[in-house]
């Protein structure tokens, strides 16, 4: 294949020096920065913004329960009717008005509880309105009917069940959301690289087949160099793109953090920061730290490394094929579905299928088949995979895109040559044949 090192030179600079792929590499990062700059903002804007919460209550059990905070403040209404009380929230332009109607019994007080607004209210408003009523009225009911509040909260016993393996390594519950977030982020990572790439091959083989330059080209390289000189050629102009995404990512992130000012903290990394200052939660923190501390870290990142690239690559063939066996990126459709099921098909096993029983015979079966194999393996590993499964389902992948590039040469060695037909299925079995 002396040919093969100069058709990979040509795709990658081909596709680098693209002035679409260059305005797209630089301006993509610069789009997604913009919109978490302003879905920063406008998220600020959300927490920042204060809601007056009216308390009406004709009972008089429920106006001590709730207190105010940063961004809700409760007024509790007295000396007035419900009428006056509804145009007084009106002309205030509070946020609504929590109304308690006066009953006797306790226990039929939630069908009397009702709140009033001009807009259709917060669903977490509401939530965190009826978590804090039912905690208050249940208390109460419990001590009009002789039941001691404090001792039943005393007697309260919490459970968290230590996870250890027979050789001593401790887990926890954590540990599972760490190897499903790892699985997880793999396949997406994987899944849109196909997509992107994939796509950039096929309409690649269909510019070049309906511009004839194929034509000059083929006459002095093998079909299958010529396949696997884009394949690999676009993988490496994708892979520079991507690295050059995540640099200027990184340097317009810390740009926009200190230079601008704005704040990019999100609420999950508020809540990170009280768990630490709480001892309580901090066992929290140490669990996460210790699940991420049982990753097999090496193994994860070959693993990844190589059925990522296994992976693609059998993919790409397909998409290669597709590209020489149509003239129009419309004719794609009818076989771009059997392509994207199995991809599919394979992330919903991952996270349906592996977290639960990631050792069972659905997870290990459609690990070894290669078309599934890169995300469900992956998925896997985090839960303990033997190396020797491992490598089988490593073989089985290299040995499938070996047989897929060898028949998708085939069709593309006839399809790339005809034109103004549109290919059917048995078409191409007849190219296989030939």
């Amino acid at each position: 294949m002396n040919h093969l090192p100069l058709i990979i030179k040509r795709e990658y600079l081909t596709k680098v020096r693209n002035k679409s792929f260059i305005i797209m590499t630089f301006l993509s990062p610069l789009i997604m920065i913009a919109l978490i700059a302003v879905v920063t903002y406008l998220s600020q804007l959300n927490n920042d913004k204060i809601r007056t919460i009216a308390i009406f209550d004709e009972s008089g059990i429920i106006k001590d329960v709730f207190e105010s905070t940063n961004h809700t403040t409760y007024n509790v209404l007295e000396n007035m009717s419900f009428e006056e009380a509804k145009a007084l929230v009106k002309e205030t332009n509070a946020y609504g008005l929590l109304y308690v109607d006066k009953v006797e019994d306790v226990s039929k007080i939630s069908n009397h509880i009702k709140f009033f607004s001009e807009e259709s209210p917060s669903l977490s408003i509401i939530s965190d309105l009826e978590s804090k009523l039912e905690q208050k009225l249940t208390d109460i009911n419990m001590q009009q009917n002789g039941v001691d509040v404090a001792k039943i909260n005393a007697s309260k016993i919490r459970i968290n069940i230590g996870q250890e393996s027979f050789e001593g390594q401790k887990t926890s519950k954590i540990d599972s959301v760490m190897k499903l977030a790892f699985g997880g982020v793999s396949g997406y990572l994987l899944f849109m690289f196909i997509i992107i790439y994939g796509n950039m091959i096929m309409r690649s083989v269909i510019e070049e087949k309906t511009s004839r330059i194929i034509e000059v080209i083929i006459s002095s390289v093998k079909p299958i160099q010529l396949m696997l000189g884009k394949i690999i050629g676009t993988s490496l102009a994708g892979i520079t793109q991507f690295v050059i995404w995540l640099i200027i990512g990184s340097i317009l992130m810390l740009v926009l953090s200190l230079v601008f000012g704005i704040e990019t903290q999100t609420p999950q990394q508020e809540i990170m920061q009280q768990t630490m200052a709480t001892p309580e939660l901090s066992t929290h923190v140490q669990d996460f730290i210790n699940a991420f501390n049982n990753l097999p870290l090496v193994n994860l990142i070959f693993a990844f490394i190589l059925f990522f690239i296994g992976g693609y690559l059998l993919y790409s063939s397909f998409y290669a094929a597709i590209g020489a066996a149509v003239d129009n990126e419309t004719d794609t459709q009818q076989f771009m579905m059997p392509i994207i099921m199995p991809l599919i098909l394979a992330v919903y096993i991952g996270f349906f299928t592996v977290i639960e029983d990631p050792h069972g015979t659905v997870s290990t079966v459609f690990s070894f088949i290669p078309l599934t194999s890169p995300v469900v393996m992956l998925m896997r590993i985090p839960f303990g995979v033997p190396i020797w499964q491992q490598l089988l389902s490593l073989l089985l992948l290299i040995a499938t895109f070996m047989f897929t590039v060898w028949f998708a040469a085939k069709i593309y060695r006839v399809g790339i040559l005809m034109y103004g037909k549109k290919p059917s299925y048995k078409e191409l079995i007849k190219w296989i044949k030939y």
